[in-house]
């Protein structure tokens, strides 16, 4: 098959499935199985592609087609400047989850002479603790989350980010008792036999979307996307609840408390931190929604 036929029949399949962005995706594909750029797409329209690289273009297109990711097709989604493997064991990472990232930067600042501990709940693919280990040099990160499959992504991410050294990956369910799961890191000894004021940031995205909510939702997320990542609860915050009461006592005195959070959420999200959190606020992403609110301990 010749390269440019390949290409403007995948685009055709992905426009009669209604993607957003047929050509761009068809694109990403192609290169992804020639393991080419994309200028390579358009230098080299004459190309003849094998049968075995047709047939797994072909396969992919289809996928596409009946709506899984193309995260999930390819294998990789760009977060913060850097490329990270997801599976459908994670949830994919999104460009409004940054503004988690960046604003915790913004507040929490590492040194030469201070460690900075941090800890991140509902790690997923690793993406929040690995560029918070990245761009805060002299910091050690424990990420926790209840699926030990979206861990072993996760610390695949961290050794290809080369902070696998700084970031402590357990596996655990907060609901049980955040010290039975911090017991398991290594990077904390003798937990019950210290103060618990561990953390000089705790920050999360944990699942928000309510419970009724996600059958609404579009098809490449709830067919798709690990259930687990996106189920809040009733209402959508019952992680927020659970992590807003657990936090205060393992949180140094001042330190940060920051979450990501759904669409119209913010309000309820700071209500429920106004007993031990001060200074409570919003941060917008690039659409003008409140997406993170933050808070610091009393």
């Amino acid at each position: 098959m010749v390269l440019k036929d390949a290409l403007l029949k995948g685009i055709q399949q992905l426009k009669t499935a209604n993607v957003d962005a047929p050509v761009f995706e068809a694109g990403v594909i192609l290169c992804h199985i020639l393991k080419v750029s994309r200028s390579f797409l358009y230098s080299h329209d004459d190309y003849i592609m094998t049968d075995e690289k047709y047939k797994c273009f072909d396969a992919f297109i289809r996928e596409r087609a009946e709506g899984k990711p193309l995260q999930y097709i390819t294998g990789h989604q760009e977060f913060m400047s850097m490329d990270f493997i997801v599976t459908p064991d994670v949830l994919i990472p999104r460009q409004d989850t940054e503004v988690l990232v960046e604003t915790v930067l913004n507040y929490v600042e590492g040194s030469d002479n201070k460690e900075t501990v941090i800890l991140d709940i509902g790690t997923g693919s690793g993406c929040i603790a690995i560029s918070l280990a990245t761009y805060i040099k002299n910091s050690k990160v424990i990420a926790c989350d209840i699926s030990q499959k979206a861990l072993d992504v996760a610390k695949t991410n961290a050794q290809r980010c080369g902070v696998e050294n700084q970031v402590d990956f357990i596996c655990g369910d907060i609901f049980q008792g955040l010290d039975k799961v911090l017991c398991q890191s290594t990077f904390i000894k003798d937990l019950d036999q210290r103060s618990f004021e561990l953390f000089d940031a705790i920050v999360s995205n944990p699942p928000y979307i309510p419970s009724w909510e996600i059958e609404t939702l579009h098809r490449q997320v709830k067919d798709f996307e690990p259930g687990l990542a996106l189920n809040g609860g009733e209402d959508g915050l019952d992680f927020y609840r659970k992590i807003t009461e657990e936090a205060v006592r393992f949180l140094k005195p001042h330190s940060l408390l920051a979450f990501e959070v759904g669409y119209n959420q913010a309000g309820d999200v700071a209500r429920l931190m106004e007993n031990g959190y001060r200074d409570i606020k919003a941060a917008k992403d690039l659409s003008g929604i409140d997406r993170v609110v933050i808070g610091f301990r009393k």
